[in-house]
């Protein structure tokens, strides 16, 4: 009987193909490798996601050829690409593409192929008669001496002008040999690290250990949740957990949320493991991240650390999945497959009947939600390592603050007589402000027009060292108005209104003339090794003062940090979002974590125009347990997940009212097709009304089982008749509700 591939091709048409597998094809098509499949008139690539013995067409078409030499995606790969398609309602060609990263499924990617110098078994007094009387032989052998007798000859060429002909002579005299080599595109070459050894650990650490490695041991592991405060020693944990996994010759994944926290961990993990370590994030050239890929699914590596995407990494008889800080945001990928990093992972933990570990100082509701009813099992590790002091928060009110100067500053008393006595004992701070940017808005005294982006219902933001207005949705720029632009109106004197990092940097300097102040955002990291420069300098402490958004909240462990500030507590504390309390008290924990670490004890002060909110007060008081309970409360009394799971449909259009109305129809047949089985909200503009030049209305469904609704939403999606002027997207879990 013949065999039967199901082929996805690179066309967003959720199907797959069923296509003839010639006899002398068999042995090499199965699940995960790259195929050329007649199309249409023209040819495609595609990759086979199963092989049958049946189809329910009997006119197929055969396989062109194999695409490949081998099989790229891993079975338990493929079956989570399917779940991920099925799940989160994303075609599944989206979803096999996700899995497999663009630079090793692109057409002609390949390896780095170069040319190796090797000495020959000749003696050296032998070799060096031979070459006395050609001082460029005699120059690239004294190169290859130093370098342990081999080396690429492109470095030779650096080194020596005229290598390659120094080299074909030395060929023929059988001094050297020469051979085609792949040569590693290596993302941390050049950078020495001392290997580490494992750490005596706390009773609070070996617990958690020892929990992890039953979960590893038995048949069917739980999900873990490891709560440990900020400074507990859950890296030291994982790492000891690795390598349980590794001596009983299985391979790990880790997950950081940021890119920024990447270099740290992977310098922590290489300490350790070596060059059995992988890392896979958006920052990696193309070249660099296909060798690193190939280095994992030829088991080269065996441990991968990354961003969201490496969860898909080729690591075959995976043991461990750690998802590092698995609260953030981050985790959750804004374009299709809307998948969420932390769940995937859990999902990709079940199918490789592996232990998955979700660590944090704050969880998220719905990991503490799952832990307090048994879904998962919880590790709390309560005290620093040491049992070093939690920092002092303290909250400081700049409305008093306010009255107190008769105007708003960015910076209140405490916190500058704060930064001086840490720079007068030598000691670093960070500053914390999730909003990059001069000023937030440019706003006419007189007439109160407010500059917003043309196409984003948003207002533009001032950036004084670009002298441009940026929108921070769309990315257009403009240059900085001398006058108010409302017609009728001419103000010369338009002010600036509110506060981001550039412009906190600038009074900064004026404050501190003779600190050296650093910034880290957006903006000012945007070349490759930014992060591992800006880090670096912080870390042997030519930097003073270190100010950043979110990407400094979290991970960071610098033992001569004794204060913290958060410039702006508020920032996201009145968002209309149910999470918005969650997030704010999770980030005001993380940010106050990176206090303390060392020896002397930290400091953390607060400024918010709300000191007594719930979340702000807990997170003074380091109260996790109350904050999730009260929050709980509020979530089951309003339905809001981790008691239903959220669903998020946008509908986009040029024309507002064609918006409007197609999202009325779809919240008619969605009310219509799925009756009882969820909670279909009206229609409303979305809270960010236009982005990008179309105007955005949301239907919000709330359900508590996501199992019977599924295969309703994808076929009414699907069926759905959209206009040529609108289109939709649909966001499973979504995370907010902006």
């Amino acid at each position: 009987m013949p065999k039967i591939a199901r082929v996805v091709v690179r066309l967003a048409l959720d199907r797959v193909f069923d296509y003839l597998v010639p006899p002398e094809l068999a042995a090499e098509a199965v699940p995960g490798t790259p195929v050329t499949v007649p199309f249409g008139k023209s040819e495609r690539q595609g990759y086979i996601v199963d092989v049958t013995d049946h189809s329910d067409r009997t006119d197929l078409k055969s396989i062109a050829a194999i695409a490949g030499k081998q099989a790229l995606i891993r079975d338990r790969v493929m079956e989570l690409a399917r779940w991920i398609s099925d799940y989160y309602v994303a075609p599944i060609e989206t979803a096999v593409h996700t899995v497999l990263p663009a630079a090793v499924r692109r057409r002609g990617a390949s390896h780095l192929g170069r040319l190796r110098v090797e000495r020959t078994a000749m003696p050296d007094a032998e070799a060096d008669i031979l070459v006395r009387r050609a001082a460029r032989q005699v120059a690239v052998l004294a190169a290859l001496r130093a370098a342990g007798g081999g080396e690429w000859l492109a470095r030779l060429e650096s080194e020596v002008p005229g290598a390659s002909a120094a080299v074909r002579g030395m060929e023929k005299k059988g001094v050297v040999r020469t051979e085609s080599a792949e040569r590693r595109r290596d993302p941390e070459a050049g950078r020495d690290l001392l290997r580490t050894e494992p750490l005596p650990l706390m009773p609070q650490q070996a617990e958690a250990l020892d929990a992890i490695r039953r979960a590893m041991d038995t048949g069917a592991p739980p999900v873990t949740v490891l709560y440990g405060v900020t400074g507990s020693g859950k890296t030291e944990v994982y790492l000891q957990a690795i390598a349980h996994a590794m001596a009983k010759g299985r391979g790990a994944i880790v997950l950081v949320p940021e890119i920024s926290l990447t270099p740290q961990t992977v310098d922590r993990f290489r300490a350790r493991f070596g060059d059995t370590i992988a890392v896979l994030h958006s920052h990696l050239s193309d070249g660099e991240r296909h060798d690193e890929w190939h280095r994992v699914h030829s088991g080269r590596a065996r441990i991968v650390v990354g961003a969201r995407s490496a969860l898909f990494a080729p690591v075959a008889d995976l043991g461990l999945i750690v998802v590092d800080e698995e609260h953030e945001p981050t985790y959750k990928q804004e374009e299709v497959p809307r998948y969420h990093a932390r769940d995937a992972a859990v999902m990709r933990g079940r199918l490789e009947r592996c232990a998955v570990v979700l660590g944090s100082a704050t969880p998220s509701l719905e990991s503490w939600h799952n832990a307090k009813t048994g879904k998962y099992a919880m590790v709390r590790m309560p005290h620093r390592v040491d049992h070093r002091d939690m920092p002092t928060m303290r909250i400081v009110d700049m409305r008093a603050e306010a009255s107190r100067e008769g105007r708003a500053n960015v910076f209140s008393r405490e916190l500058v007589q704060a930064l001086k006595d840490r720079l007068a004992r030598a000691e670093q701070s960070i500053l914390f402000l999730n909003r990059r940017g001069f000023a937030s808005s440019l706003v006419c005294p007189s007439c109160g027009f407010v500059v917003r982006c043309e196409h984003c219902s948003v207002a533009m933001v001032l950036h004084k060292q670009m002298d441009r207005i940026v929108c921070h949705l769309c990315g257009a720029t403009g240059a900085v108005p001398a006058r108010c632009p409302a017609p009728g109106c001419g103000d010369p004197d338009i002010r600036h209104s509110g506060v981001g990092t550039e412009r906190v940097e600038e009074i900064l300097r004026k404050l501190f003339p003779k600190a050296r102040i650093a910034r880290m955002d957006s903006d000012t990291m945007t070349k490759k090794d930014d992060y591992r420069r800006v880090l670096g300098e912080f870390r042997t402490g030519r930097i003073d003062i270190l100010l950043g958004t979110q990407m400094i909240a979290k991970g960071l462990d610098f033992p001569n940090v004794t204060l913290v500030g958060v410039v702006q507590a508020d920032h996201a504390l009145h968002l209309s979002d149910f999470r918005a309390g969650e997030r704010t008290f999770q980030l005001l924990t993380q940010v106050a974590g990176r206090a303390g670490r060392g020896d002397v004890s930290g400091e953390v002060l607060v400024q918010t125009r709300t000191p007594f909110h719930p979340s702000i007060q807990a997170a003074r008081r380091l109260d996790a347990d109350s904050f999730y309970d009260q929050e709980l409360e509020f979530r089951g009394a309003t339905g809001y997940p981790p008691f239903t799971h959220f669903i998020a449909c946008t509908v986009r259009a040029q024309d507002d009212g064609a918006a409007a109305g197609t999202a009325a129809d779809l919240a008619k047949v969605l009310r219509e097709r799925l009756g009882a089985l969820a909670d279909v909200g009206q229609p409303a503009p979305a809270t960010i009304a236009r982005i990008r030049g179309q105007y955005r209305h949301q239907v919000m469904l709330r359900a508590p089982r996501m199992k019977p609704v599924l295969p309703v939403l994808r076929d009414v999606w699907l069926s759905f008749p959209w206009p040529r002027d609108a289109a939709g997207s649909l966001d499973i879990d979504a995370m907010s509700v902006l």
